[in-house]
């Protein structure tokens, strides 16, 4: 890494590392850079106080189970799962949630197989929504990655074949787990019913209050 220019008094230094003295800059050019920085400082420290708020409330609630736990005296560990927790009025509800990730190992091929060969038969006497599910599993995203859902309806179908049974033991058997994340969710009861909206920590989710239409200045008509 190469050490920061120093800028000496009374320039800038533009997007392409040029040393620009000041007088040369238009003021609305000044004005923005100064709107851009006060605007970034300001989310800077926000999201610094986000993470903090995460790492707190995750500690907490987790101090909380081990609390409820100890009371029945059970030890709280092995595998975390979703949890809800909920203001005596219930007006509030807060909620950590656990997404897996799953990818296939390469018996999800040998699955595929079993499965072309059933397919391979049904097709001559009909079954055409089995075959568009089927197409529809393997088909990948536009990441070129296979939709991990559509892939583990198959099993719900209730189908005897054989072949079809050892090829959901495959598909079954392929799942890896390849990673967890926890997130937080808080939400706020709506009224007297049981709907809970959202209070959203993601700014493109928050919405602005509603504007006010300008009123002129005092003695202005």
């Amino acid at each position: 890494m190469t050490a920061q220019q120093a800028i000496p008094a009374g320039y800038r230094q533009d997007a392409q590392g040029r040393l620009i003295p000041e007088s040369m800059i238009k003021p609305i050019d000044i004005e923005r850079d100064r709107l851009v920085r006060h605007l970034i400082d300001r989310a800077s420290e926000l999201n610094s106080q986000l993470a903090d708020f995460k790492a707190a409330a995750f500690g907490d609630v987790r101090a909380f189970i081990e609390m409820s736990f100890e009371e029945y005296g059970a030890k709280f560990g092995g595998k975390k799962g979703n949890v809800t927790l909920l203001s005596f009025d219930g007006r509030y509800k807060l909620q950590i949630a656990v997404q897996d990730s799953i990818s296939f190992d390469e018996r999800l091929q040998a699955a595929r197989a079993l499965i072309d060969e059933c397919l391979a038969e049904w097709t001559e006497g009909a079954r055409p929504e089995v075959v568009t599910l089927v197409n529809d599993a393997f088909r990948t995203d536009t990441k070129g990655e296979i939709r991990t859902a559509r892939v583990l309806a198959l099993r719900r179908l209730e189908i005897v074949d054989e072949r079809w049974q050892r090829a959901m033991k495959a598909i079954g058997e392929a799942c890896q787990v390849t990673s967890s994340k926890e997130y937080l969710r808080l939400y706020e009861r709506v009224g007297d019913t049981d709907e809970y909206r959202p209070i959203s920590l993601d700014l493109a989710a928050i919405a602005l209050p509603a504007e006010q239409p300008l009123q002129p200045a005092p003695g202005v008509h």
